[in-house]
């Protein structure tokens, strides 16, 4: 008997995990905008060297065309001007003459944005400060430290409340920052916050859930980032102004932050901290919630200790972040897990991140990019059900990595074929990442599952930080940054393949649940559809599906009569 049970006991998945899930998904609607802030915020307009007159006809006397001949130069100007070129059938080979920097500044159009950090900031764009905040923006994010080890501290409903408090704060100070150096660093500030509410909002819908909604609830809850792509697209062409955006996209944390003292802190968490009371009322609340007012009087501190005796124990031992690999067990957990989610956050932001590179409207680009999420979503939650989460998550890796290559044979002039192929790549590490936050939550034992969050987050994190700067390989070989981000999602792939199965299995809630302790649990440890001995070494598992592996059960019945 465990927690599980007792979930079962007071409705399963209820009115109240309804409500409970709901408001913890919202938020995801703006995190979304969190992410990827910076392509509107820090986007580019449409600019050129500021001359000392204005009329449009004397601009082409001064400034050269480009590559294409369309479009006039970005950051070059005639030397001298070229009184010349004002003549109607003008014949001037206009390659051959001297250029210079833009001394007097640029000049930009408000056609895709009205005020952004670059066009603010001449000073940022022509040191390249413009694409710092890339890996500021995922900095903040990987110095989340802070974040898991409050929670394991103080629980994940305290540090949610207060990461909501924090970006609402901080994400508005930013809106109104003097100058871009300072637009930074509250952004850096206010990432801790992001990390906050999206690590302990996973934990804290996880712990309140029951083992056979997990899949279909971590899923779909998941389309609440998808929608907030589409949103940050809508909010950002209504308004075109960063400061505006920047504050539009903060502000309704507060009230995230009102509503988010309704939240029940997890049951389990409060019962490891010596906390059982506490975890005794968060169940009959939910209990109450979910109409099995009955049940108040049948659970009491003596039942809830009797259903989480095992966990208790474990927990009065002290884990740190050096307890992921210490153990044989953890530790493959954790070094396949700090693969995939790298890899997956290295291509995924390499793909999102650089949305003017298409040569489409920016704000189409993001509608398109946040679209192909959903048909991805729901192909992640039919393989997730069907396949399990190891087969699925390899799968998303492969798949999205064989795009990556394909494209590198498309000619540049097909940029159509090349945009649908960026968006199938982008579609399958958005999948990717859509099961590896509901598998790494299933993987990690109760007693440390904040801690390996936290951990293994943190390499997406880097992997956010270091997909920004492949981009500059382009300029040594266009087709390198396509070569380094699908041979990573092709290592993770087979990083994931050695990682254990979780499809209907309950959570674990002790270090030694997730340890191999014979041969037969080594063989569960692979495939949880063969049954396996329980650690005490007395009985068979619940969770094995006979039906399924005849041979393997031929050789595990051997194997337990030897035992």
């Amino acid at each position: 008997m465990g927690f599980a049970e007792l979930l079962d006991e007071v409705g399963g998945f209820g009115r109240y995990q309804w409500i409970h899930v709901t408001l913890i998904s919202l938020p995801g609607l703006l995190m979304a905008s969190q992410n990827l802030l910076n392509n509107f915020v820090s986007g580019v307009p449409t600019h050129y060297c500021s001359i000392p007159v204005d009329e449009k006809q004397l601009l082409k006397m001064f400034i050269p065309p480009d590559s294409s001949g369309n479009r006039l130069a970005r950051c070059r100007r005639y030397a001298n001007p070229q009184w010349q070129l004002l003549a109607a059938n003008s014949s001037t080979n206009v390659s051959h003459l001297e250029t210079e920097d833009c001394i007097d500044g640029w000049t930009f159009e408000q056609s895709d944005f009205l005020a952004t950090t670059v066009s603010e900031s001449t000073a940022a764009y022509l040191t390249g400060e413009s694409y710092l905040c890339i890996p500021v923006h995922c900095l903040r994010l990987a110095v989340q430290s802070d974040s898991f080890c409050l929670s394991l501290r103080f629980g994940r409903r305290s540090v949610l409340i207060w990461s909501y408090l924090q970006l609402a704060v901080l994400g508005c100070s930013s809106a109104l920052s003097p100058t871009y150096s300072t637009y930074c660093i509250f952004r850096f500030l206010s990432g801790m916050a992001v990390s906050g509410v999206i690590i302990n909002g996973v934990s804290l819908k996880v712990e309140w859930i029951t083992t056979k909604t997990r899949t279909v609830v971590g899923t779909l809850s998941s389309f609440f980032f998808t929608f907030g792509q589409m949103v940050l697209a809508g909010l950002a062409y209504w308004l075109r102004d960063w400061r505006k955006l920047q504050m539009v996209v903060c502000a309704p944390n507060f009230l995230f932050f009102a509503y988010s003292w309704w939240y029940s802190e997890s049951a389990r968490w409060l019962v490891l901290n010596q906390r059982s009371e506490d975890a005794l009322k968060s169940l009959h609340r939910v209990a109450r919630i979910n109409g099995k007012s009955e049940m108040i009087d049948k659970i009491t501190v003596e039942v809830l200790h009797s259903h989480m005796n095992k966990e208790i124990e474990s927990a009065r031992s002290t884990f740190t972040v050096f307890d992921l690999l210490r153990t044989p067990g953890m530790r493959r957990i954790s070094i396949c897990l700090m693969a995939v989610w790298f890899s997956t956050s290295f291509a995924y932001y390499g793909l999102a991140m650089d949305l003017q590179k298409f040569g489409v409207s920016i704000y189409l680009m993001q509608i398109i990019f946040g679209a192909v999420d959903i048909p991805a979503k729901l192909f992640a939650l039919g393989i997730l059900s069907y396949l399990g989460r190891r087969v699925s998550q390899a799968v998303c890796l492969f798949f999205s990595a064989a795009i990556i290559f394909a494209n590198i044979f498309v000619p540049t002039d097909m940029q159509t074929l090349r945009t649908t192929l960026a968006c199938l790549g982008k579609a399958f590490t958005s999948a990717s990442f859509t099961t590896v936050y509901l598998y790494t939550g299933e993987l990690y034992p109760t007693v440390i599952r904040q801690t390996g969050m936290g951990f293994v987050s943190t390499m997406a994190r880097i992997g956010s930080m270091a997909a920004p700067a492949v981009l500059i390989l382009d300029e040594v070989l266009p087709a390198l940054p396509s070569l380094v981000y699908g041979g990573s999602a092709v290592l993770a792939g087979c990083f994931a393949c050695f990682l254990p199965e979780t499809l209907n299995v309950p959570l674990p809630d002790t270090i030694e649940d997730v340890e191999p302790q014979n041969d037969i649990n080594i063989l569960f440890f692979l495939h949880p559809r063969v049954p396996c001995m329980l650690g005490d070494g007395k009985g068979l598992s619940e969770r094995a599906e006979l039906s399924r592996a005849p041979v393997l059960w031929r050789m595990l019945s051997r194997c337990h009569r030897q035992h």
